[in-house]
């Protein structure tokens, strides 16, 4: 399935790589992740340096589902590079491991088989891998053996103060390197320290209830219903839904088990009786064979399409809102924290580790502001 659309074209005599695809929030967030990234009015997408590092980020970010275009005319913001000289760079760059032998750069063997060997997501390996690639791309001419704890505070100031990446991408540039010196090499962590960046703050975005009923009524369809519905109901990630199996369901004791959630752990949800009702129709009418949920050539259902349901069911509620299915899970919490559920047990339906990643709910939640009047309206204001 081919996800995005490159083309190189020049911009301020430099070549850029224009990201051509449809909107899609996932992506788009993928994208911002990306270093000197930049947003084009006047072309409606977004462009990155036609730099080795960052396609070999490109490709590895969007597992390689990527098509590379030759230049074609364009407006007077870009001028097209020429066909002859970009063609065979762009047949070059299709595959990652022709730039990194191109370059001369090879990730130590072992640093892919020790994030294997530790059982580490398949979406965690392509983001260390990726973010290291780039590290070795800095000190191309270095064995990272060598390379000093200087000189790695060198390359995250580089990347802080001359790339503005966000607070997450340095951490992630800072998790891949430590895993390499630490649990590839196995030096000690006392002797080799990051400074992380101050943690943000940000809210979750949150659909009200009213909000939620709207986009549910926007969704006909039996098994895209069955998913959205079950999502809010139980407060799954998106990943958990699309894993969850036809023996997770016990409608005896009316709970889901989640297994093998984020952090490799098992835990139980709730199985809402309307949703029940829903899942006894689906099962009848589509009759899965191992998976809840499954594609139309069999297999997990995908990610992406689960995306498009909610994304077709935003538009066509008119919501205003920046939610993504993600957004479901925050609105179950805070919903389930308004109705008068204690927090303890939030936690643990969502699965958390600590409380206090649960308490973020209640700095979102409208229990109790109604009860408070705002001090504009208590003042005696005559309008002229």
């Amino acid at each position: 399935m081919k996800i995005i659309r490159t083309q190189v074209a020049m911009h301020h005599n430099r070549q850029r790589v224009l990201l051509i695809f449809d909107y899609d929030p996932v992506l788009v967030g993928k994208i911002k992740e990306l270093p000197d990234r930049r947003w084009s009015k006047t072309l409606n997408c977004w462009h990155i340096p036609f730099r080795n590092d960052y396609l070999v980020f490109l490709n590895d970010r969007f597992n390689n589902e990527i098509t590379f275009l030759p230049s074609e005319d364009m407006n007077n913001e870009y001028s097209p590079v020429q066909k002859e000289n970009s063609k065979a760079q762009l047949e070059s760059l299709k595959e990652p491991e022709n730039i990194s032998k191109k370059m001369s750069i090879e990730i130590p063997k072992e640093f892919e088989e020790t994030l294997k060997l530790k059982r580490y997501s398949d979406n965690t390996i392509r983001s260390y891998k990726s973010h290291f690639i780039q590290f070795l791309q800095y000190y191309s001419h270095r064995d990272p053996k060598t390379i000093t704890e200087k000189e790695i505070r060198e390359y995250l100031l580089y990347l802080v103060n001359k790339k503005k990446v966000s607070n997450s991408y340095q951490n992630q540039a800072i998790n891949s390197i430590k895993f390499y010196y630490e649990k590839v090499l196995g030096r000690q962590t006392s002797t080799y320290y990051l400074q992380r960046p101050k943690k943000e703050k940000k809210l979750p975005v949150v659909l009200s209830e009213e909000e939620v009923v709207k986009i549910l009524r926007q969704i006909t369809n039996l098994k895209h219903k069955c998913i959205i519905y079950l999502i809010y109901s139980a407060g799954l990630r998106l990943s958990e839904v699309i894993n969850l199996k036809i023996s997770d369901i016990d409608s005896s004791r009316k709970v889901i088990t989640i297994k093998g959630a984020k952090g490799k752990k098992d835990r139980i949800s709730l199985l809402s009786d309307r949703v029940l009702t829903l899942l006894r129709e689906y099962y009848k009418q589509y009759n899965p064979k191992e998976w809840l949920f499954e594609g139309q050539k069999g297999g997990k259902y995908s990610p992406k399409s689960v995306q498009n349901i909610l994304k077709k069911a935003l538009n066509n509620s008119k919501i205003n809102k920046n939610a993504t299915v993600h957004t479901l899970r925050h609105s179950f919490a805070t919903h389930l924290l308004e109705r008068g559920t204690d927090l303890r047990y939030i936690q643990e339906l969502l699965g958390h580790n600590s409380s206090k990643t649960t308490e973020i709910y209640t700095h979102v939640t409208k229990k109790g502001l109604d009860k408070i009047v705002s001090p504009l309206d208590n003042l005696n204001i005559r309008e002229k």
